[in-house]
Order: C-alpha cells, then structure tokens, then sequence
C-alpha cells in the first residue's frame, strides 16, 4: 500500500480527484461551523487538540462525506488530520490533495476488506478505517521516508477501534469517534518520524488487525480498475444516517400528504440498511442520534410527521440488496385511510451537489469568501496554512 501511494506524483492526480479533495474540504469545514454549538462539539472544542476537535465537529451533524464501498466517513478522519499537520510543517496543496486522496484508497482498501453485515453488528467501520487512512495521508503530507510510513500505519492500526454499540441508546460516542481516530493518526505519523517503530505485519500478521477480526488480510491493492476511491465519495444532502438518505428522499418526494390521512408507511431498501445497528427502529426516540439513526424516523419526518414512525415497517428488498453498494436504491409506500395507495422509488440517492455544499458553507462561516478562494486555489498553495486550521478550529471558540 505504502509503495502504491508513494508512487503517485502530483502530476498523475486527474483534475476530477483535486476538485474532488476541495469539495469535500468545504464540505467538512461547513459541518464544522453548524456543530459549534452542539453538546459534544462543546466538549470536543474544551480539549483543545486540533485533530480531535475538527473530526469530532466535522461529524457533528451526521451530514459527512461517505464512502459506501467501506462503510466508512473518511472524510472526516483524513481532513482533519492533514489540517493539523499542516499547521504546524511547511507543505504544498499540491501534497495535500496527493494525501488526502491516497488516505481515501488506503481506508476505503480496508474497509472493503473487512467490513460485512457481521462486522458493523459490532465494529464502527470510520474508526477502523479512519486511523489506517489518515495515518497513510499524514506520512505522505510531511514526506517521510517508506519504512517511516509503514510505521505510522502499523502503530495505527493499533488504535483502529469503535464499538457500535452506541444505537441502541443513542449514545454520544459516535460522535467521538473520527476525533479518537484523527487524533490517533497525527501521533501514529508524529512518532514514526520520530523514529519509532510500528509492525510491518500490524495488517497482515498472525496477531495483526485482519486476525484480531477474525479475517484473512487479503492482498490490499490501491487505484484498483484505476478508479480513486475518493470519486465514489458522496455527501450528504440530509443530517441523518446514510442508509436513511434515499428512503427520505422518497418521503419528501410524496409530501404534502397530512399526517392524520396516512394508515401506514412501509419501506424497502437494501439488507445492509436494514441490518445496520440503530437503523430498524420505530422508538421511543430519547435521544438525537437514535432519531438520526432510524430510518422509519427519517422517513416520518420527511413526511411530515415523526409520529408516523410508529404506523411504519421496513423490509429488505433482493433488487435493492443485489444493487448495494454501487446504488443506493428505496421505496416508499404510503397507504391512506381511505385505502389509497401512494408509492414513490428511487434506485439510488440524489447528493448534495456542489453548489448546495458551498451555498451551506457559506451561510455558515464568518470569513467564507477568504477561506473558499484558498481551497478553490489549494493545488497552488504554499502558505495560509494556520489560517485554514483557523476555519476549521479557532474559530470554533466563538461559540464561547
């Protein structure tokens, strides 16, 4: 993997991968400005660490990026580590984007080694992922030598860790755990150039992250089909679980219908949504994350009426399962109480696109023309580093 990564010249990087490394900074930045005044962006921002704060924000909203092949939301371990390493070392954009998008084929190789239906009944997939991609990104940003890197992986690969544990209850871990993974990552590269030393086999050995999970390490290849991993990246149009984005996507497409008309919801989507910790759930709703997390509530929303989570099923359909994870297919059904049926289906989810996402940043950051014209230009920067860490944590202390 390290050779794979190191091998890539800034010249090689297609302009689709760049734009791609910029959209998806913006739309990190943004969740971190809506998080500020949230409880555990509060927490986060007290403990004062660049890496944990801006991850911690940047997932905040649970509207970040996401990789579907990995189950993962790179995006938000990747930008933040490379952020605070930046502040503090002398780098190119043009090095930037080469790490942020190697970090996103380092994790999104892990993940789709390792994550099935079984894995995330107990393991969070971004805090497996998160820490191996980040730590691969960060080595590559302050150039450190290949042994030096397959150091900084190896002694992250002891931190890849989060327990899926929190849905049930609607805990705030999740929340947590891209900032544990970033914060992790800066330390794994930190000491690796340092000199320490993390196992080559951390990976692939007897006692290695693949046999700790019960797994045989299959052969990590990066730029598979030459396709980067980072174009298959998507965002977030709403603030809620992934697996729920289509299905609401339907619902909002059949509203208006008044709540006190409809009989019953049910919908279809695929079995990795349905099987998702916290996704199959129709209350009661204690707590923000288990509303987020359950795609009845999601859908009830987006009808109108989060009520109507109650009167809703949901059910695994073959077409959809066989789709996923290239599409992101659902249906919604609504049955009316004079016996009327109403249906909309959607065979994948509809992004954000790139103008919503700098419409959203901008409505949120106090200096969004400054900071926006600096990663519109990030291939040619050299400086302005400190002010990009800024936007993305001093400028949190506001809140206070």
């Amino acid at each position: 993997m390290v050779r794979a990564a190191r091998a890539i010249a800034p010249q090689d990087i297609p302009a689709e991968v760049i734009e791609k490394v910029k959209i998806g900074l913006l739309d990190l930045l943004s969740c971190v400005y809506e998080s500020k005044p949230l409880p555990w962006g509060r927490q986060a921002i007290q403990l004062g660490d660049v890496a944990f704060t801006t991850a911690v924000l940047g997932h905040g909203l649970v509207r970040e990026d996401m990789h579907t092949g990995s189950v993962s939301h790179l995006g938000v371990v990747i930008y933040p580590t490379l952020i605070a390493l930046a502040e503090k070392h002398t780098v190119s954009g043009l090095d930037f984007i080469r790490a942020a998008a190697c970090g996103y084929e380092a994790g999104a190789a892990i993940g789709r080694a390792l994550v099935s239906e079984e894995f995330v009944q107990l393991h969070r997939p971004t805090g497996t992922t998160g820490p191996i991609g980040a730590a691969l990104a960060g080595a590559l940003l302050l150039g450190l030598t290949e042994d030096e890197t397959v150091s900084a992986i190896g002694l992250a690969a002891n931190t890849a860790s989060g327990l899926n544990e929190w849905p049930y209850s609607g805990a705030d871990d999740m929340f947590f755990h891209p900032g544990f993974a970033a914060r992790n990552a800066v330390t794994a590269v930190q000491l690796a150039q340092l000199g320490a030393r993390g196992s080559e086999t951390a990976l692939d050995g007897r006692a290695g992250l693949f046999a700790s999970l019960h797994q045989t390490a299959p052969d990590l290849t990066l730029f598979r089909d030459d396709r980067w991993e980072i174009l298959d990246v998507y965002y977030k149009p709403f603030a809620a679980c992934n697996y729920a984005q289509t299905a609401s996507q339907a619902a909002a497409a059949l509203a208006p219908i008044p709540a006190q008309e409809i009989a019953q919801v049910h919908i279809k989507c695929s079995a990795a949504a349905v099987a998702y910790p916290g996704c199959d759930y129709t209350g009661p709703f204690d707590r923000i994350l288990q509303e987020k997390m359950s795609i009845q509530h999601c859908v009830a929303s987006a009808l109108g009426d989060a009520r109507l989570a109650a009167l809703t099923t949901l059910e695994a359909s073959d077409e959809f399962t066989a789709a996923y994870p290239q599409k992101q297919g659902a249906e919604v059904m609504v049955t009316l109480r004079n016996g009327e049926k109403r249906s909309r289906k959607m065979n994948d989810l509809i992004p954000a696109t790139e103008e919503q996402i700098r419409a959203r940043f901008r409505a949120v950051c106090p200096n969004a023309a400054e900071v926006e014209r600096f990663v519109n230009q990030l291939e040619t920067q050299t400086v302005g580093w400190p002010m990009l860490a800024a936007a993305a944590f001093q400028a949190a202390h506001q809140t206070f």
